[in-house]
């Protein structure tokens, strides 16, 4: 696209709420509220470790483990404080859900309150800050139920257990090379890239849409002893290339980075991996289904990718709490559907044993 046909994020949100005359404009505000957040959380990674000792003087920052039982880092800790901070004045947020925060937060008092529901993870893939991998922040809106627009009371975990059908849009920001933040308004995905002249983000993306068909994947294969048979069985044939059941060569990539990963397969296809496995009962899955898994799963449902726990689509998942943990499978949309009917087959047993193999003394 022509530079000069570009436009920027605020024209695109005022295009896009044309389509619905009658709405108040409080919905372009907060994601140009969040688009603002996500253009600070930008500058801090830029200077890395300069902006964080800048910002440690008046203490330290960090060190903590947030309710994940992860240890957060200065940029976690100055992310988070970003977003709360440019989305709680506005009067378009009626309440927010972080990663790095155990309870929902309250908009301050002397604020006004809106009608939507603002959930983020501020700094996904912070463990990779101190390599310089690119990094990002994702979040989702949902809308805050009509007893909370009309009392103003304050809200409870209740009111964000939505299920991610329910998203009024989902985005991400991937701060890398460039700085991008990626859109769904349900309406597609679009792609906006920031004007370092102009501190802007420009349309630069109209319309991503996933290829359905993919010849690479990503998945943490250190864990391939605790995974479950189909997600075995689905990278063991990848494995396999040509000579394999699937009849082509696959690649494998794994930056540990959620929004990078996502970012690759919206612009080039793929299928990412992150299923539920028996590493640790107590946790049935390694992403947050809020923040990251419905966000996503709704950019690559918009894109015309598929996003599943392997057995069923996530979007239809109803949350229980609000830092549920979840499988997530998602990406280019045949791939995926694979993996699912691998999930609904029943198992192959193998057995190395000759007394049970294919021609053994209990077969003709």
């Amino acid at each position: 696209m022509p530079l000069s046909q570009r436009f920027t994020l605020t024209r695109y949100l005022i295009e896009q709420r044309r389509r619905f005359p009658d709405a108040s404009g409080d919905f372009n505000a907060l994601i140009l509220d969040v688009a603002l957040a996500c253009k600070a959380i930008a500058r801090a990674v830029a200077f890395g470790e300069l902006g964080i000792a800048a910002s440690q003087q008046g203490g330290d920052l960090g060190g903590n483990l947030n309710v994940q039982g992860e240890t957060q880092k200065p940029l976690d800790v100055i992310s988070n404080q970003v977003f709360t901070r440019m989305n709680e004045w506005g009067g378009h947020c009626a309440g927010m859900v972080s990663e790095e925060m155990d309870g929902v937060y309250q908009i301050p008092s002397q604020h006004p309150r809106g009608k939507y529901l603002l959930v983020f993870d501020p700094l996904d893939g912070s463990s990779n800050i101190d390599v310089n991998v690119s990094v990002g922040s994702i979040f989702s809106v949902l809308r805050a139920s009509q007893d909370v627009v009309e009392s103003g009371r304050d809200v409870t975990e209740a009111d964000f257990l939505q299920p991610g059908t329910q998203q009024v849009a989902a985005g991400y920001a991937l701060y890398g090379p460039t700085t991008m933040l990626v859109l769904s308004v349900g309406d597609g995905v679009a792609g906006f890239t920031l004007d370092p002249n102009l501190g802007e983000f420009m349309l630069t993306h109209p319309r991503f849409r996933v290829p359905a068909d993919a010849q690479e994947f990503a998945i943490n294969a250190s864990n391939s002893r605790f995974w479950e048979a189909p997600i075995k069985r689905y990278v063991d044939e990848c494995l396999a290339g040509k000579t394999g059941p699937r009849g082509k060569d696959f690649n494998m990539r794994w930056i540990a980075s959620m929004v990078a990963e996502a970012h690759r397969i919206l612009t080039r296809g793929g299928v990412f991996m992150y299923p539920s496995d028996t590493k640790d009962a107590s946790k049935p899955g390694r992403l947050r289904l809020l923040y990251e898994a419905n966000p996503i799963g709704f950019i690559m449902e918009q894109a015309g990718g598929r996003a599943s726990t392997g057995r069923h689509p996530i979007l239809g998942v109803h949350p229980t709490s609000l830092h549920q943990r979840i499988g997530l499978v998602f990406g280019s949309k045949n791939e995926v559907e694979c993996i699912e009917r691998y999930y609904t087959e029943p198992t192959k047993i193998e057995l190395n044993s000759p007394l049970f193999a294919e021609r053994s003394l209990f077969h003709d």
